[in-house]
C-alpha cells in the first residue's frame, strides 16, 4: 500500500512540475495531439478497428498494473506480447491506416476550401430537401403520412409510444416508414435535431370543437400536437394527397414541395438564435427610429 501511495505521490509531483514549466509551445503541442487522438477515435469507433483498439488499450492497462505492483512473470509476458503486437497492429489495421491517409490527403483539402461555410445551414438544407421530397412523392402516390418536427418543447412522452430509430433523415427512409405495408406506417414520425428519431408514435387529438368534419384522424392529431407544443407537423392526406402543415394549433393546407420548402426554411430561420451582432443592430435601429420620431414630433 505504501508503495502505491509513493507512486501516486511521485506522479503528482511530476505532473505539477510539468505544469509549472509549461509554455505556449507545450500547450499547442498538447492541443494538437488531443485533436489528433479525437479524430482517430471518431474514425475507428464505427469500424471493426474499434474493438481491436479496445483490446489494445486493455493490454496496455494490464501492462501498467503489472509494472505498478511489480509482477515479474506477467510483466515479462506483457512486454513480449506488446512488442509483437506493434507489428501485428500495423498488419491488422492496414485497411484503416490506408483510409486515414486517404482521408488526410483528400478531405483536408476539401476542408480548406469549405472554411467559413455554415455547416448547420448545409445540414438544415439537406434535411428540408429530404422532407419536402418525401412529402411530394407521398402526395403523388396518395400515401398517408404524419411527420412531427420537434423544436424547443421536448416530445419524450410521444416518442415513448413509438419505436426509436435515430437515423439520418432521407426521403427514401421516410417513404419506407409510411409505406402502407410497413409495421410503423400507422403512427407519426418524430424528428429531433434533424434526425428521424422515432416512428409509429401516437399523438394526442385536437381539443377544438370547430374543426371541419372533412379532416380525418391524421389532421386532428397534427393539430393536437401543435396545440400542446411548438412542433411543426406535416401531414399528407391518404385520400386526396394534399400536403398540410400544422403549427400553433392552426392547419394550413394545399402545399406543394416548393411552398413547403419555403415555409420550412422560414420557420427554421425564425427559430435561429439571434447573434450578438444582430442584437446590436436592433438596438441602433431602435434608437434611430426613436430619434426620427422625436424629430418628427418637434417639427409638428
Amino acid at each position: 500500500m505504501h508503495k502505491i501511495l509513493g507512486y501516486i505521490s511521485e506522479a503528482g509531483k511530476f505532473f505539477l512540475n510539468q505544469i509549472k514549466d509549461m509554455g505556449v509551445a507545450d500547450i499547442l503541442d498538447i492541443l494538437i495531439v488531443s485533436v489528433l487522438i479525437y479524430y482517430v477515435y471518431l474514425f475507428i469507433r464505427e469500424r471493426r478497428a474499434g474493438k481491436l483498439a479496445t483490446g489494445i488499450v486493455i493490454l496496455l492497462v494490464i501492462q501498467g498494473v503489472s509494472s505498478l505492483f511489480g509482477f515479474p512473470v506477467l510483466g515479462y509476458f506483457m512486454s513480449n506480447i506488446l512488442q509483437i503486437g506493434l507489428i501485428a497492429a500495423v498488419v491488422i489495421f492496414q485497411p484503416e491506416l490506408r483510409s486515414i491517409l486517404e482521408s488526410v490527403g483528400g478531405d483536408s483539402i476539401k476542408g480548406l476550401k469549405s472554411i467559413g461555410e455554415d455547416k448547420d445551414a448545409l445540414e438544415r438544407t439537406r434535411f428540408i430537401d429530404s422532407v419536402c421530397e418525401a412529402a411530394h412523392e407521398m402526395s403523388m402516390s396518395k400515401t398517408g403520412a404524419l411527420m412531427v418536427i420537434e423544436r424547443s418543447t421536448k416530445l419524450g412522452d410521444i416518442i415513448s409510444t413509438g419505436t426509436v430509430i435515430n437515423a439520418n433523415s432521407s426521403s427514401m427512409l421516410i417513404r419506407n416508414i409510411f409505406f402502407n405495408k410497413s409495421p410503423l406506417h400507422d403512427g407519426a414520425v418524430v424528428i429531433r435535431d434533424m434526425r428521424i428519431f422515432a416512428a409509429g408514435c401516437l399523438l394526442p387529438l385536437a381539443t377544438k370543437n370547430n374543426i371541419t368534419k372533412e379532416l380525418g384522424t391524421r389532421h386532428r392529431a397534427a393539430i393536437g400536437v401543435s396545440e400542446a407544443s411548438d412542433a411543426i407537423v406535416i401531414v399528407v392526406s391518404e385520400e386526396t394527397g394534399t400536403i398540410s402543415l400544422a403549427r400553433k394549433g392552426r392547419l394550413q393546407r394545399g402545399f406543394d414541395s416548393v411552398r413547403l420548402k419555403a415555409e420550412l426554411e422560414r420557420l427554421f430561420e425564425e427559430n435561429k438564435p439571434v447573434t450578438k451582432k444582430k442584437n446590436i443592430k436592433k438596438i441602433f435601429d431602435f434608437r434611430n427610429d426613436k430619434e426620427q420620431k422625436n424629430n418628427d414630433d418637434t417639427n409638428n
